[in-house]
């Protein structure tokens, strides 16, 4: 596929009918929209940060080198996937009615176009722009004398030591290129056997190399930067004596990185998941990237080996893989090319010395990251740790940084002899390696490492600690949309509620007890759990509001969430748009219901957000005829949230929470009209339209503003209120 020869634009997904389940008129027909033309719209939209004038130049940056990564994790499990669904005869259709192979012929068009604007962005765009502002960019043509001797000089020490050239022919089997890593395909002549031309050597990068490597400053001039692949096609020859070299291309290979792993059948497994990790080396290729301008004869005998087809093939006009642009943010330290540096607000600060248990017995804790920090809740784990009162510890670890200061402080509170429970999710995708990592020092330090139901995933975050007062043992709770890694807590959009509400606590010692132990029918009242109520529960909620439209009661539904993909789901949500229910939703990336469709979807609003944070939010608002229903949590709607993971939602009981949650926090998403796209019912995103005045409004900027001035309050409640109070949300429509 490739990427040189498309100019134009990805095109609009056109909606495919299936017929309407039962519940619906015979008459209807439902269209849903395509998953994979759905997520590549949200990475579109990344690259639109980065086409966006009124980002910082650096930010612009940043933002084209995630396009690149998602796309890299999309064709390592999406397309990876779809491939193996093609090669197979039972496959199914997608929802919108296309085979694998139809579904991979138009994603190949999109990424087509996708990837070849993302390198008109880099080179017409950001590559002038960064010059102006001293920062260059050279190719091995555009290197003057002193520089080429400079980097000859840099091969010689640095790089050549390191490479191992690998000849591809009869006698050398062609070598086992590793997952996503850099490589140069050069094409050699002998000049004494004129017959023999075009021999294929291949010249595997080490990853310990930088990728981006800066020239010998002059002066006061501008930084000079230049790509490691450029130096190593530059400087090759000097591998290869007494030949002659013709060709030198930079590429890489992408590989299946999905785990294909039988729980059941597994013995041990964390020792098959060790065992997996090694293999995905050898996965099957899914991309090849290469540089513009290769020999068509050695790009068919690479294709060859790596038994993918021409439509596989990425011929990108360089540099190769521009994630590695992530480090030049690092290595620049020019804050007038990046977002004004933003500390999160604590809202505990002002207490001074109390513990958090005694915050938490005074009111519930909400906070809202990156906005407010996530402090809060490391401090609430290492202090449960250090506390002599405290008992027991129960928490589920799905991702976390690599020096997680919540897994120490579940070290730390099993040396001093509490009973500490860890659920650590082996298979956190991509995170694999570091969680066994984690689960062997919780292990070793006394931890009761389990790794929850068999065939689910627990992806719920939740933490329990058990103390003792008095007479009585009071739980404590943590409960979050993400993951416990303050890192990331800096990066992504998230809710966390620390509470000890008795009936909360006891069901989240149920989901533990049944994780930890055995419990087929567990029941729960006030947390939406999956694989248990969470499916059916949501389905209910969605059924009472369009109940209550139908009875001219009001009927509203708000719902905030990475993916939407059920399509259960997504029918109930047609059916109470027919009935006159008013639905918005707050969908980051993959979506397939298509809102607008006339006599179906008339009533529903769905927008994303792409922004300086990561939206990672999951948000559920039902009006409940005027007694409203707010749950937040870790779930998205998809069928694998519903059916294949443990999930927990968990409601916002607070009256101040509540009125926060209602009058600011959704109405606020909701006004956004710079980082906010509306889909359209062709599956395409536009600009949300502005009425005449109105004024440009960011919720991000909204909330990092509100969160500061919040902190200054030292917490004065934004209003009284003993009872909900009943909500003001834009419609807008």
């Amino acid at each position: 596929m490739s990427v040189i020869r498309s100019k134009k634009r990805s095109p609009a997904v056109a909606p495919r009918s299936l017929a309407a389940p039962s519940g619906n008129s015979a008459a209807k027909k439902l269209v849903f929209g395509n998953r994979e033309q759905s997520w590549l719209a949200f990475n579109r939209r990344v690259l639109d940060q980065a086409r966006n004038p009124s980002n910082p130049l650096l930010e612009r940056v940043k933002f084209l080198a995630i396009v690149s990564s998602n796309l890299d994790e999309f064709f390592e499990i999406r397309i990876a996937g779809i491939m193996q669904q093609a090669d197979s005869e039972g496959a199914g259709l997608t929802l919108d009615g296309l085979t694998p192979r139809e579904n991979l012929r138009w994603i190949y068009r999109s990424v087509d176009a996708l990837v070849a604007d993302q390198y008109t962005c880099w080179h017409k765009d950001l590559v002038p722009l960064l010059s102006e502002a001293g920062i260059q960019f050279r190719t091995a043509p555009q290197l003057d004398d002193k520089e080429r001797t400079w980097a000859r000089g840099y091969f010689e020490s640095q790089v050549l030591p390191v490479l191992t050239p690998l000849a591809v022919d009869q006698a050398h089997p062609f070598p086992l290129l590793a997952n996503k890593t850099l490589n140069v395909l050069v094409s050699l002549d002998n000049p004494e056997t004129p017959a023999q031309e075009k021999l294929m050597i291949i010249l595997p990068v080490p990853r310990s190399l930088p990728r981006i490597v800066q020239l010998p400053a002059r002066g006061e001039g501008p930084l000079r930067y230049v790509f490691l692949s450029e130096i190593i096609k530059l400087c090759a020859d000097q591998l290869f004596p007494g030949y002659h070299l013709t060709d030198a291309h930079a590429f890489r290979v992408t590989r299946n990185s999905d785990l294909y792993i039988d729980e059941e059948e597994a013995e041990n497994l964390l020792k098959k998941i060790e065992e997996e990790l090694r293999n995905l080396r050898r996965g099957a290729a899914v991309r090849l990237e290469i540089e513009e301008g290769v020999d068509p004869v050695l790009l068919s005998q690479l294709l060859g080996h790596l038994a993918i087809t021409q439509e596989n093939a990425n011929r990108l006009k360089g540099p190769l893989n521009l994630f590695r642009l992530m480090s030049l943010y690092e290595m620049i330290d020019r804050p007038d090319l990046k977002f004004p540096p933003y500390v999160p607000a604590d809202p505990t600060a002002p207490f001074g010395q109390k513990k958090m248990f005694e915050l938490i017995r005074e009111r519930d804790i909400f906070l809202h990251h990156p906005y407010e920090s996530f402090t809060p809740v490391v401090e609430f784990v290492a202090q449960a740790a250090r506390d002599p009162d405290v008992l027991a510890i129960k928490q589920t670890l799905y991702r976390t940084s690599g020096d997680s200061p919540v897994v120490r402080a579940l070290i730390d509170a099993s040396l001093a002899g509490k009973q500490v429970t860890a659920l650590v999710e082996l298979m956190a995708r991509f995170d694999e390696a570091n969680n066994i990592k984690w689960a062997r020092e919780l292990e070793e330090a006394g931890v009761h490492v389990v790794y929850g139901l068999v065939g689910h995933k627990t992806h719920c975050k939740c933490c329990l600690v058990v103390r003792r007062e008095g007479d009585v043992l009071r739980r404590y709770l943590h409960l979050g949309t993400g993951n416990y890694n303050p890192k990331t807590a800096r990066l992504y959009t998230d809710i966390s509620l620390l509470t000890c509400r008795e009936h909360l606590a006891a069901e989240v010692a149920q989901l533990f007890n049944t994780l930890t132990g055995l419990g087929r029918t567990p029941a729960f009242h006030h947390l939406l759990v999956a694989p248990f109520n969470l499916h059916s529960r949501i389905q209910e909620l969605i059924a009472a509001e369009t109940t209550n439209a139908t009875a001219g009661r009001p009927a509203r539904i708000i719902a905030k969430m990475n993916k939407l993909v059920d399509p259960v789901t997504i029918e109930n949500l047609y059916a109470a748009s027919q009935a006159g229910v008013k639905i918005d939703l707050i969908v980051r990336a993959t979506c397939c219901l298509l809102p607008g469709v006339k006599g179906m979807s008339e009533n529903i609003r769905l927008r994303n957000i792409v922004g300086r944070f990561l939206e990672h939010s999951r948000v559920f608002y039902f009006e409940n005829g005027g007694q409203p229903l707010i749950y937040c949590g870790s779930a998205d709607w998809m069928p694998r949230n519903f059916f294949r993971r443990v999930e927990a939602l968990f409601p916002i009981e607070d009256p101040d929470l509540r009125f926060r949650m209602m009058n600011e926090i959704l109405p606020i998403e909701l006004r956004d009209n710079e980082d906010a796209r509306e889909l359209q019912s062709d599956g395409t995103y536009v600009a949300r339209p502005r009425a005449a005045g109105e004024e440009s409004f960011r919720a991000q900027r909204y909330f990092m503003a509100a969160a500061s001035l919040r902190a200054a309050a030292a917490l004065t409640p934004v209003a009284p209120a003993a009872t909900p109070t009943p909500a003001v949300f834009p419609e807008g429509r």
